[in-house]
């Protein structure tokens, strides 16, 4: 397929250390709601056949609503085509997986993160936050900190193996592994890729490379069953499943869990660093911070894209679609749709209605988005509550990456009289 001139770049994972690519996104919804995007050889990583790449608020729904259309199974869920002997492995995951086999696992997992057993943490996750801030203030050189180092990626950690029931000599693994996974296509984020015998990088999310922390998910669920606790490595230790959906469940919490407010929680302050007349809203109680919450995810969601595969002949937005062309949602572009936010590039704390697609929709919407809310409107409170205004102290630095949109270093002034 062609790529008309005048299409802008989405793909190329090196755009987004620059920040999200809104003029392109605009482009995109204005002139091309689904328009064709080569796929080319990038840092060693192979070119592929190319997507469809999506960008208007209702097609995004669309898409995600409509698994019959629009499959997680067929190619699994990254833009990238997976090697096609791991796509039987791949499957395993209810994140690859379509109705009615991901509702049987979605169940299952449902019951062991309740929002009841997530809000029991509550009282623990507003000490965690409380305890990093005030250290960060402590421990601070010059007045300045990296939030990320000092703050986010330990308050998001950390609340994380509280609820899985990880004991507290094995966290940093976790970590470790969501910065390999997470961060494979950022060449300062995380280690030197393993080759294949070609000679090109191996997909973090293969088999082969995630075999220790499987292991490590055998070795809890048994030490769960032998010693249960209130979490949700005992609740599926404990529901039935079979050790490769046990380990896939993991591998999905552990990475998905982690990097959702570990991506978020950053990518809030330094929007409100941004807008000081919005923090002032929000720290002098104008505003809800539930509300703030959402309005925050909205402009800085963690995921940047979600591919499905066409599993029949379709039409979307006027533009044809094959079987088994790949077709990949934009949920920051659809965030910031005009034919559904009015002046989207505004930060706007009070905004509602705001059916922002952060976490998703359809059947595979964030499973973790109770938590996640609880632990970013929790951060935000106590910011208010101790720190001064949010102010950068250098420029951020951002994830290279097409997937997730991370912040891997944000330094900012945590010195002065709190907001």
């Amino acid at each position: 397929m062609d790529h008309a001139a005048d299409v802008p770049d989405v793909f190329d994972p090196r755009i987004y250390a620059a920040g999200i690519p809104h003029e392109r996104y605009r482009l995109l919804r204005e002139r091309h709601p689904v328009a064709w995007q080569p796929e080319p050889e990038i840092q060693g990583w192979p070119a592929g056949p190319g997507f469809w790449a999506v960008t208007r608020h209702a097609d995004v729904v669309r898409v995600l609503r409509d698994h019959r259309t629009y499959s997680s199974w067929l190619g699994a869920t990254q833009i990238r085509d997976p090697d096609p002997a791991d796509l039987p492995f791949l499957r395993r995951t209810m994140l690859n997986q379509d109705p009615p086999e991901h509702g049987r696992l979605r169940r299952l997992v449902s019951r062991a993160f309740t929002p009841a057993r997530v809000d029991a943490f509550a009282g623990r996750v507003r000490e965690r936050a409380r305890t990093l801030l005030a250290a960060a203030s402590r421990d601070a050189e010059d007045g300045t900190v990296d939030l990320v180092r000092a703050v986010t990626d330990e308050y998001a950690l950390l609340n994380l193996t509280d609820l899985l029931g990880v004991p507290d000599a094995d966290r940093a693994l976790l970590l470790e592994w969501t910065v390999r996974i997470i961060g494979y296509q950022d060449p300062d984020d995380a280690p030197a890729p393993l080759l294949g015998p070609d000679g090109t990088p191996l997909n973090p999310r293969s088999p082969a490379l995630l075999g220790e922390m499987f292991a490590y998910a055998r070795e809890l669920a048994d030490h769960k069953r032998a010693h249960p606790g209130d979490d949700v490595m005992t609740a599926l230790a404990e529901a039935g499943l079979d050790p490769a959906e046990l380990e896939m469940f993991f591998f999905l919490l552990t990475v998905a869990g982690n990097d959702t407010v570990r991506s978020a929680a950053p990518g809030g302050l330094l929007a409100l660093a941004e807008a000081p007349d919005a923090y002032r809203l929000l720290a002098d109680g104008s505003v809800p911070f539930d509300r703030a919450v959402d309005e925050l995810l909205r402009v800085h969601p963690p995921v940047l894209s979600f591919r499905r595969t066409a599993a029949v002949d379709t039409e979307l937005a006027g533009q044809s679609v094959r079987a088994g062309d790949k077709v990949v949602v934009f949920h920051a572009s659809a965030n910031h749709d005009e034919r559904v936010f009015a002046d989207p590039g505004r930060l706007d704390l009070a905004r509602t209605p705001n059916p922002h697609v952060s976490f998703g929709d359809g059947p595979h919407v964030c499973l973790g988005a109770h938590f996640a809310r609880l632990q970013l409107r929790t951060l935000y409170e106590e910011w208010c509550a101790a720190m001064p205004p949010p102010e950068l102290a250098g420029p951020p630095r951002r994830l290279v990456s097409n997937f997730i949109n991370g912040i891997t270093r944000l330094p900012v002034r945590v010195s002065g009289r709190p907001g």
